[in-house]
């Protein structure tokens, strides 16, 4: 999971940094607090753009998700070598840096290690095991920014109705 700053996530909103930290303040985004800094998950930004007036049930969050990760699919499909490779550099820096979440990780590299036909099925299952994988993705970096913003627009679009049930 991509944990940014305030001023890392004000830039990607297109915000002031003092507007970032208001909206954690006034509960509509979320973050972690790590000694007084705040620090706010990749998943939240993207939830919040999905929906500005609030940061969202954990339905959404998943929703958005899963269209991120069928993105990710397309990429897998088309290279798979490039895309598994990045995952397992990815796995390597995850573990090093969130030890709680070996297990979802080690999942993950078992299926990487199956190929890419294990990934695809994680990536776009409805399956509450791979929701939860999800949560705890390796495929950072696979999407750019660009494409990252037309999954949510598009999520936005054609899914908004079912991503705030």
């Amino acid at each position: 999971m991509d944990i940014l700053t305030t001023s890392q996530a004000a830039r990607f909103l297109g915000t002031s940094r003092q507007h970032v930290v208001n909206l954690c303040e006034a509960g509509r985004l979320d973050h972690v607090t790590v000694g007084t800094h705040r620090r706010i998950p990749r998943l939240a930004l993207d939830s919040f753009l999905l929906d500005p007036r609030s940061p969202g049930p954990r339905r959404r969050e998943q929703l958005l998700s899963l269209w991120l990760h069928h993105a990710v699919a397309g990429h897998l499909v088309r290279d798979p070598e490039r895309v598994l490779e990045r995952a397992r550099r990815n796995l390597g820096k995850l573990s090093r840096l969130h030890p709680a979440a070996r297990p979802y990780l080690e999942a993950w590299r078992n299926a990487i290690d199956e190929g890419p036909n294990a990934v695809l099925a994680l990536l776009t299952s409805p399956k509450p095991q791979a929701i939860e994988l999800r949560q705890n993705s390796p495929f950072a970096g696979v999407l750019s920014e660009a494409e990252r913003r037309r999954v949510i627009a598009a999520v936005r679009t054609h899914a908004g109705g079912a991503a705030g049930t």
